[in-house]
Protein backbone atom coordinates (compact mmCIF):
# COMPACT_ATOMS: atom_id res chain seq x y z
CA UNK A 1 0.00 0.00 0.00
CA UNK A 2 1.01 3.54 -0.46
CA UNK A 3 2.57 5.06 2.18
CA UNK A 4 1.78 8.77 2.95
CA UNK A 5 3.80 10.66 4.85
CA UNK A 6 2.06 13.35 7.10
CA UNK A 7 4.17 16.10 6.79
CA UNK A 8 8.05 16.84 7.92
CA UNK A 9 8.36 17.88 11.30
CA UNK A 10 8.32 21.64 11.88
CA UNK A 11 12.03 22.02 13.55
CA UNK A 12 13.37 20.47 10.30
CA UNK A 13 11.47 22.22 7.81
CA UNK A 14 13.74 25.61 8.12
CA UNK A 15 16.53 23.77 7.54
CA UNK A 16 15.31 22.27 4.66
CA UNK A 17 14.35 25.50 3.40
CA UNK A 18 17.20 26.88 3.89
CA UNK A 19 19.04 24.55 2.00
CA UNK A 20 17.42 25.23 -1.02
CA UNK A 21 18.87 28.89 -1.97
CA UNK A 22 21.98 26.97 -0.90
CA UNK A 23 21.78 24.52 -3.49
CA UNK A 24 20.83 27.04 -6.34
CA UNK A 25 23.47 28.89 -5.26
CA UNK A 26 25.85 26.56 -5.56
CA UNK A 27 24.41 24.97 -8.71
CA UNK A 28 24.81 28.44 -10.57
CA UNK A 29 28.11 29.67 -8.52
CA UNK A 30 30.74 26.48 -8.91
CA UNK A 31 30.42 26.68 -12.94
CA UNK A 32 31.09 30.72 -12.59
CA UNK A 33 34.10 30.28 -9.87
CA UNK A 34 35.59 27.63 -12.23
CA UNK A 35 35.28 29.98 -15.76
CA UNK A 36 36.52 33.05 -13.42
CA UNK A 37 39.89 30.53 -12.46
CA UNK A 38 40.19 29.82 -16.15
CA UNK A 39 40.02 33.57 -17.37
CA UNK A 40 41.98 34.81 -14.26
CA UNK A 41 44.94 32.14 -15.31
CA UNK A 42 44.89 33.18 -18.10
CA UNK A 43 45.24 36.80 -18.13
CA UNK A 44 47.27 37.02 -14.95
CA UNK A 45 49.44 33.95 -14.36
CA UNK A 46 52.60 34.53 -16.38
CA UNK A 47 53.62 31.10 -17.29
CA UNK A 48 50.34 31.06 -19.36
CA UNK A 49 52.09 33.59 -21.52
CA UNK A 50 54.76 31.83 -22.03
CA UNK A 51 55.07 29.88 -25.45
CA UNK A 52 57.40 27.18 -24.07
CA UNK A 53 56.46 23.55 -24.06
CA UNK A 54 56.01 23.37 -20.51
CA UNK A 55 54.35 26.41 -20.16
CA UNK A 56 52.07 24.81 -22.74
CA UNK A 57 51.41 21.68 -20.92
CA UNK A 58 50.93 23.26 -17.87
CA UNK A 59 48.22 25.58 -19.42
CA UNK A 60 46.18 22.50 -20.79
CA UNK A 61 46.35 20.85 -17.46
CA UNK A 62 44.87 24.02 -16.07
CA UNK A 63 42.63 24.27 -18.50
CA UNK A 64 41.24 20.66 -18.64
CA UNK A 65 40.76 20.79 -14.96
CA UNK A 66 38.62 23.20 -15.66
CA UNK A 67 36.63 21.57 -18.35
CA UNK A 68 36.37 18.32 -16.15
CA UNK A 69 34.94 20.18 -13.08
CA UNK A 70 31.94 22.17 -15.15
CA UNK A 71 31.11 18.30 -16.73
CA UNK A 72 31.21 16.75 -13.21
CA UNK A 73 29.21 20.00 -11.78
CA UNK A 74 26.58 20.00 -15.21
CA UNK A 75 26.17 16.19 -14.22
CA UNK A 76 25.64 15.67 -11.11
CA UNK A 77 22.83 18.90 -11.39
CA UNK A 78 21.33 16.59 -14.46
CA UNK A 79 21.30 13.72 -12.44
CA UNK A 80 19.39 15.02 -9.61
CA UNK A 81 16.89 16.79 -11.99
CA UNK A 82 16.24 13.33 -13.26
CA UNK A 83 16.38 11.58 -9.75
CA UNK A 84 13.35 14.65 -9.31
CA UNK A 85 11.30 14.24 -12.16
CA UNK A 86 11.45 10.03 -12.07
CA UNK A 87 9.91 10.33 -8.09
CA UNK A 88 7.14 12.60 -9.30
CA UNK A 89 6.53 10.51 -12.29
CA UNK A 90 6.53 7.70 -9.82
CA UNK A 91 3.79 9.16 -7.19
CA UNK A 92 1.57 10.32 -9.90
CA UNK A 93 1.46 6.92 -11.72
CA UNK A 94 1.01 5.02 -8.55
CA UNK A 95 -1.70 7.05 -7.52
CA UNK A 96 -3.37 6.13 -10.83
CA UNK A 97 -2.80 2.35 -10.81
CA UNK A 98 -2.63 2.38 -6.87
CA UNK A 99 -1.67 -0.61 -5.07
CA UNK A 100 -3.92 -3.21 -3.64
CA UNK A 101 -4.80 -4.24 -0.08
CA UNK A 102 -3.33 -7.43 0.94
CA UNK A 103 -6.58 -8.72 2.21
CA UNK A 104 -9.95 -7.67 1.19
CA UNK A 105 -13.64 -9.26 2.37
CA UNK A 106 -12.07 -12.50 2.94
CA UNK A 107 -9.93 -12.62 -0.25
CA UNK A 108 -5.99 -12.61 -0.54
CA UNK A 109 -4.90 -10.10 -3.28
CA UNK A 110 -1.27 -10.13 -5.05
CA UNK A 111 -1.12 -7.84 -7.92
CA UNK A 112 1.65 -6.17 -10.20
CA UNK A 113 1.99 -4.76 -13.44
CA UNK A 114 5.26 -4.77 -15.83
CA UNK A 115 5.75 -1.67 -18.68
CA UNK A 116 7.40 -2.42 -21.55
CA UNK A 117 8.42 1.12 -21.73
CA UNK A 118 11.05 1.67 -19.86
CA UNK A 119 11.34 3.86 -16.85
CA UNK A 120 7.10 3.77 -16.64
CA UNK A 121 5.40 1.94 -13.64
CA UNK A 122 2.25 2.04 -15.08
CA UNK A 123 1.45 0.90 -18.88
CA UNK A 124 -1.60 -0.07 -21.13
CA UNK A 125 -2.69 -2.53 -18.29
CA UNK A 126 -5.03 -2.07 -15.58
CA UNK A 127 -6.75 -3.38 -12.50
CA UNK A 128 -8.59 -3.02 -9.32
CA UNK A 129 -10.54 -4.67 -6.62
CA UNK A 130 -13.16 -3.28 -4.68
CA UNK A 131 -15.82 -4.61 -1.76
CA UNK A 132 -18.92 -3.44 -2.18
CA UNK A 133 -22.33 -4.08 -1.13
CA UNK A 134 -23.26 -6.32 -4.19
CA UNK A 135 -19.91 -8.34 -3.69
CA UNK A 136 -16.26 -7.77 -4.35
CA UNK A 137 -15.57 -6.46 -8.02
CA UNK A 138 -12.93 -6.81 -10.15
CA UNK A 139 -11.93 -5.31 -13.09
CA UNK A 140 -8.69 -6.10 -15.76
CA UNK A 141 -8.12 -4.50 -18.59
CA UNK A 142 -5.64 -3.92 -21.52
CA UNK A 143 -5.81 -0.94 -23.60
CA UNK A 144 -4.42 -0.63 -26.89
CA UNK A 145 -1.04 0.21 -27.34
CA UNK A 146 1.51 0.16 -24.31
CA UNK A 147 3.38 2.20 -21.90
CA UNK A 148 3.38 6.34 -21.49
CA UNK A 149 0.82 7.11 -24.37
CA UNK A 150 -2.30 4.88 -22.72
CA UNK A 151 -2.14 6.02 -19.22
CA UNK A 152 -5.21 8.61 -20.05
CA UNK A 153 -7.31 5.75 -21.36
CA UNK A 154 -6.50 3.91 -18.40
CA UNK A 155 -7.23 6.59 -16.07
CA UNK A 156 -10.89 7.33 -17.82
CA UNK A 157 -11.36 3.56 -17.29
CA UNK A 158 -10.38 3.09 -13.69
CA UNK A 159 -11.72 6.46 -12.45
CA UNK A 160 -15.44 5.07 -13.85
CA UNK A 161 -15.18 1.79 -12.41
CA UNK A 162 -14.24 3.03 -9.14
CA UNK A 163 -17.12 4.53 -9.06
CA UNK A 164 -19.84 2.23 -10.69
CA UNK A 165 -18.55 -0.82 -8.67
CA UNK A 166 -20.41 1.27 -5.78
CA UNK A 167 -23.25 2.92 -7.77
CA UNK A 168 -24.22 -0.10 -9.80
CA UNK A 169 -26.50 -3.02 -8.43
CA UNK A 170 -25.53 -5.32 -11.35
CA UNK A 171 -22.35 -5.56 -13.45
CA UNK A 172 -24.21 -4.78 -16.49
CA UNK A 173 -24.39 -1.19 -15.22
CA UNK A 174 -21.01 -1.15 -14.56
CA UNK A 175 -19.88 -1.92 -17.88
CA UNK A 176 -22.32 0.38 -19.56
CA UNK A 177 -21.01 2.95 -17.37
CA UNK A 178 -16.86 2.04 -18.64
CA UNK A 179 -18.62 2.20 -22.04
CA UNK A 180 -19.90 5.97 -21.81
CA UNK A 181 -16.53 6.70 -19.79
CA UNK A 182 -14.43 5.52 -23.00
CA UNK A 183 -15.96 7.18 -25.80
CA UNK A 184 -16.19 10.77 -23.67
CA UNK A 185 -12.25 10.16 -22.93
CA UNK A 186 -11.84 9.22 -26.89
CA UNK A 187 -14.42 12.23 -28.09
CA UNK A 188 -12.18 14.61 -25.89
CA UNK A 189 -9.10 13.05 -26.83
CA UNK A 190 -9.87 13.55 -30.83
CA UNK A 191 -10.51 17.20 -30.19
CA UNK A 192 -7.82 18.03 -28.36
CA UNK A 193 -5.48 17.07 -30.86
CA UNK A 194 -7.89 17.62 -34.26
CA UNK A 195 -9.71 20.77 -33.33
CA UNK A 196 -10.95 21.44 -36.80
CA UNK A 197 -12.77 18.12 -36.97
CA UNK A 198 -15.30 19.28 -34.08
CA UNK A 199 -15.63 15.27 -32.59
CA UNK A 200 -14.59 12.01 -33.48
CA UNK A 201 -13.83 11.61 -36.62
CA UNK A 202 -14.19 7.86 -37.95
CA UNK A 203 -10.76 8.35 -40.33
CA UNK A 204 -8.95 9.40 -36.94
CA UNK A 205 -6.59 7.05 -35.08
CA UNK A 206 -7.90 7.87 -32.01
CA UNK A 207 -11.41 6.04 -33.33
CA UNK A 208 -9.13 3.04 -33.90
CA UNK A 209 -8.70 2.89 -29.97
CA UNK A 210 -9.79 0.11 -28.04
CA UNK A 211 -9.97 -1.46 -24.05
CA UNK A 212 -10.12 -4.93 -23.50
CA UNK A 213 -12.44 -5.48 -20.40
CA UNK A 214 -13.00 -8.53 -17.83
CA UNK A 215 -15.43 -7.30 -14.79
CA UNK A 216 -16.25 -10.07 -12.38
CA UNK A 217 -18.15 -10.20 -9.09
CA UNK A 218 -17.94 -12.51 -6.32
CA UNK A 219 -20.48 -13.05 -3.49
CA UNK A 220 -19.83 -13.82 -0.37
CA UNK A 221 -21.39 -17.55 -0.70
CA UNK A 222 -18.30 -17.80 -3.30
CA UNK A 223 -19.75 -17.06 -6.36
CA UNK A 224 -18.80 -15.78 -9.53
CA UNK A 225 -20.11 -14.10 -12.19
CA UNK A 226 -18.38 -12.69 -15.25
CA UNK A 227 -18.96 -10.07 -17.88
CA UNK A 228 -16.15 -10.09 -20.67
CA UNK A 229 -15.03 -7.64 -23.84
CA UNK A 230 -12.46 -9.29 -25.45
CA UNK A 231 -10.40 -10.36 -22.68
CA UNK A 232 -8.91 -13.30 -21.43
CA UNK A 233 -10.82 -15.62 -19.01
CA UNK A 234 -8.70 -15.65 -15.90
CA UNK A 235 -8.02 -19.49 -14.89
CA UNK A 236 -9.15 -21.19 -11.74
CA UNK A 237 -6.24 -22.14 -9.42
CA UNK A 238 -7.34 -25.54 -7.17
CA UNK A 239 -5.18 -27.87 -4.85
CA UNK A 240 -5.10 -29.81 -8.06
CA UNK A 241 -5.89 -28.92 -11.50
CA UNK A 242 -5.08 -25.63 -13.61
CA UNK A 243 -8.53 -24.35 -15.89
CA UNK A 244 -9.79 -21.57 -17.39
CA UNK A 245 -12.92 -20.21 -15.32
CA UNK A 246 -15.51 -20.11 -18.23
CA UNK A 247 -14.90 -20.78 -21.67
CA UNK A 248 -17.98 -18.43 -23.22
CA UNK A 249 -17.17 -16.39 -26.13
CA UNK A 250 -16.02 -12.84 -24.75
CA UNK A 251 -18.16 -9.60 -26.71
CA UNK A 252 -16.02 -7.72 -28.74
CA UNK A 253 -13.66 -4.70 -26.87
CA UNK A 254 -15.24 -1.80 -25.63
CA UNK A 255 -14.36 1.17 -28.74
CA UNK A 256 -14.81 0.44 -31.99
CA UNK A 257 -18.25 -1.48 -31.41
CA UNK A 258 -21.43 -0.63 -29.22
CA UNK A 259 -22.29 -2.92 -26.72
CA UNK A 260 -25.28 -5.30 -27.21
CA UNK A 261 -28.81 -4.40 -25.76
CA UNK A 262 -29.23 -7.40 -23.88
CA UNK A 263 -25.85 -7.96 -21.27
CA UNK A 264 -26.88 -11.18 -19.47
CA UNK A 265 -23.50 -12.36 -16.99
CA UNK A 266 -21.84 -15.38 -17.19
CA UNK A 267 -22.39 -17.64 -14.58
CA UNK A 268 -18.73 -19.03 -13.57
CA UNK A 269 -19.39 -21.41 -10.61
CA UNK A 270 -18.07 -20.89 -7.35
CA UNK A 271 -14.52 -20.02 -5.67
CA UNK A 272 -14.41 -22.56 -3.33
CA UNK A 273 -12.26 -22.20 -0.08
CA UNK A 274 -8.55 -22.46 -0.85
CA UNK A 275 -8.63 -21.90 -4.11
CA UNK A 276 -7.94 -19.40 -5.70
CA UNK A 277 -8.56 -16.79 -9.49
CA UNK A 278 -5.35 -15.59 -11.83
CA UNK A 279 -6.28 -12.28 -13.73
CA UNK A 280 -3.70 -11.43 -16.70
CA UNK A 281 -3.00 -9.80 -19.28
CA UNK A 282 -2.58 -10.87 -22.70
CA UNK A 283 1.08 -10.04 -22.73
CA UNK A 284 1.79 -13.04 -20.49
CA UNK A 285 0.65 -15.43 -23.01
CA UNK A 286 2.02 -13.00 -25.95
CA UNK A 287 5.36 -13.14 -24.78
CA UNK A 288 7.92 -14.89 -26.74
CA UNK A 289 11.19 -15.78 -26.32
CA UNK A 290 14.41 -15.67 -28.42
CA UNK A 291 13.18 -18.48 -30.20
CA UNK A 292 9.80 -16.87 -31.05
CA UNK A 293 8.39 -19.19 -28.48
CA UNK A 294 5.23 -18.07 -26.78
CA UNK A 295 5.30 -18.34 -22.77
CA UNK A 296 3.32 -21.32 -21.82
CA UNK A 297 1.53 -19.94 -18.64
CA UNK A 298 -1.20 -23.11 -18.25
CA UNK A 299 2.72 -24.83 -17.56
CA UNK A 300 4.02 -22.33 -15.66
CA UNK A 301 0.40 -22.38 -13.57
CA UNK A 302 0.23 -26.07 -13.08
CA UNK A 303 4.00 -26.05 -11.55
CA UNK A 304 3.93 -23.27 -9.28
CA UNK A 305 -0.10 -24.52 -8.18
CA UNK A 306 1.96 -27.66 -7.27
CA UNK A 307 5.19 -26.35 -4.92
CA UNK A 308 3.21 -23.00 -3.27
CA UNK A 309 0.09 -23.04 -1.22
CA UNK A 310 -2.52 -20.52 -2.70
CA UNK A 311 -3.49 -18.72 0.34
CA UNK A 312 -0.27 -16.55 0.07
CA UNK A 313 -0.89 -15.50 -3.91
CA UNK A 314 2.42 -13.52 -3.74
CA UNK A 315 4.41 -16.48 -3.95
CA UNK A 316 2.12 -17.36 -6.87
CA UNK A 317 2.55 -13.88 -8.68
CA UNK A 318 6.64 -14.07 -7.54
CA UNK A 319 7.03 -17.37 -9.35
CA UNK A 320 4.81 -16.98 -12.44
CA UNK A 321 7.09 -13.27 -13.24
CA UNK A 322 10.07 -14.74 -12.66
CA UNK A 323 9.73 -17.67 -15.40
CA UNK A 324 7.92 -14.73 -17.40
CA UNK A 325 10.87 -13.07 -17.24
CA UNK A 326 13.43 -15.58 -17.26
CA UNK A 327 11.22 -17.02 -20.81
CA UNK A 328 11.95 -13.38 -22.46
CA UNK A 329 15.54 -12.46 -20.99
CA UNK A 330 13.97 -9.96 -19.25
CA UNK A 331 12.72 -7.59 -21.65
CA UNK A 332 8.90 -8.02 -22.67
CA UNK A 333 7.69 -6.39 -25.82
CA UNK A 334 4.31 -5.92 -24.00
CA UNK A 335 2.87 -4.42 -20.92
CA UNK A 336 2.14 -7.51 -18.47
CA UNK A 337 -0.88 -7.20 -15.59
CA UNK A 338 -1.36 -10.60 -13.04
CA UNK A 339 -3.62 -10.36 -10.85
CA UNK A 340 -4.38 -13.31 -7.98
CA UNK A 341 -7.27 -13.51 -5.33
CA UNK A 342 -7.51 -16.37 -3.40
CA UNK A 343 -10.15 -17.34 -1.26
CA UNK A 344 -9.60 -17.55 2.31
CA UNK A 345 -13.20 -17.06 3.69
CA UNK A 346 -14.43 -19.93 6.19
CA UNK A 347 -16.68 -22.32 4.61
CA UNK A 348 -20.42 -21.89 5.68
CA UNK A 349 -20.66 -25.49 6.25
CA UNK A 350 -17.97 -28.85 7.55
CA UNK A 351 -18.49 -30.10 4.56
CA UNK A 352 -18.46 -27.82 1.08
CA UNK A 353 -20.59 -29.17 -1.14
CA UNK A 354 -18.47 -30.97 -3.97
CA UNK A 355 -17.72 -29.18 -7.03
CA UNK A 356 -19.52 -30.02 -10.54
CA UNK A 357 -17.47 -31.23 -13.09
CA UNK A 358 -19.42 -28.83 -15.67
CA UNK A 359 -19.43 -25.23 -15.10
CA UNK A 360 -22.85 -23.58 -16.70
CA UNK A 361 -21.39 -21.00 -19.54
CA UNK A 362 -23.95 -18.91 -19.69
CA UNK A 363 -28.15 -18.60 -20.26
CA UNK A 364 -27.81 -16.60 -23.34
CA UNK A 365 -24.18 -17.19 -24.38
CA UNK A 366 -22.80 -14.67 -27.19
CA UNK A 367 -20.50 -15.74 -30.23
CA UNK A 368 -18.98 -13.74 -31.73
CA UNK A 369 -16.53 -13.16 -35.06
CA UNK A 370 -14.23 -10.60 -33.55
CA UNK A 371 -10.79 -11.40 -33.52
CA UNK A 372 -8.70 -10.10 -31.18
CA UNK A 373 -5.55 -7.40 -32.78
CA UNK A 374 -2.02 -8.44 -31.88
CA UNK A 375 -1.40 -5.11 -30.88
CA UNK A 376 -3.43 -5.28 -27.10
Amino acid sequence: MIRIKAGVPRRTRPRTRARRPLRRALALGLPTVWGAIAITYKLTCPLAQQNGLGARIVTSAVFFAVGTGLIVQVRRSLLRELRHIRQIAGAAQHALLRPLPPRLDGLNIAAAQLSAERGAVVGGDLYEVIATEHGVRVVMGDVRGHGISAIGTVAAVLGSFREAAHDEPDLEGVLRRLERALARHLRERARAEHPASGGLDPDSPVAEEFVTVLLLEIGRDGEVRGLNCGHPWPYLLSGKSVEPLARADPLPPLGPFPLPPELPFVCCGQLLPGEALFLYTDGAEDARDERGRFFPLADVLAEVVGQHPLAVPQSVLGSVFTALLRHTGGTPTDDVAILVLSNDRKPAHPYPRARGTARPATTHPHSTTHRQPNGV
